[in-house]
């Protein structure tokens, strides 16, 4: 993060040095503003970026005296193919068409990108709740077949496992 943070520290050192030579020799109040939220635009993350690289322990990549192999890790799943990006694409040409033309040819568009945009978010995310196939360790090993014996440390059916006593039925204690 080190690194990240200064170099966006030095492209706002950059635009520093260009808005204060573009201001003495302009005077031009616009462009001047514009250039100095661009050294805003480099110092927020870059101060960010260095505020963190002192609190985090050093990546591999801060390190120089780590291995390319320290930085390899599992790089994540994506979401198969889908229509959802074509889908967001015409919504916003239907949606760009309607700006021209007046609002209402452009609600339908809008409407689109919309519906898009959510089932793009959904399609990329893991599948939990009702139906979702749980992960290998949650899954239950498979019933034994029917007729098969119970294992010899099981106690048998209605009997309580060693150690442990069964409760008397309420109102039953002590008869």
């Amino acid at each position: 993060m080190r690194t990240e943070g200064l170099i966006f520290a030095g492209t706002a050192a950059f635009f520093a040095v260009v808005t204060t030579v573009y201001w003495f020799t302009s005077y031009e109040e616009a462009g001047s503003t514009m250039l100095l939220l661009t050294v805003g635009l480099g110092l927020i993350p870059g101060v960010w970026l260095l505020w963190w690289s002192r609190r985090m322990a050093p990546r591999p990549e801060d390190r120089p005296d780590a291995d390319i192999d320290e930085g390899t890790g599992p790089v994540g799943s994506f979401p198969g193919a889908t229509a959802w990006p074509a889908t967001l694409a015409l919504g916003a040409v239907i949606a760009a068409n309607g700006m021209a033309f007046g609002i209402w040819p452009a609600l339908p568009g809008f409407v689109l990108m919309l519906i898009a945009a959510s089932g793009a978010i959904l399609s990329g995310r893991p599948v939990t709740g009702r139906g979702a196939t749980p992960p290998p360790a949650a899954r239950r090993p498979p019933a034994p077949p029917r007729g098969t014996p119970p294992p010899a440390s099981a106690p048998p059916p209605g009997e309580s496992p060693p150690g442990r006593g069964r409760r008397p039925p309420p109102g039953t204690a002590g008869t």
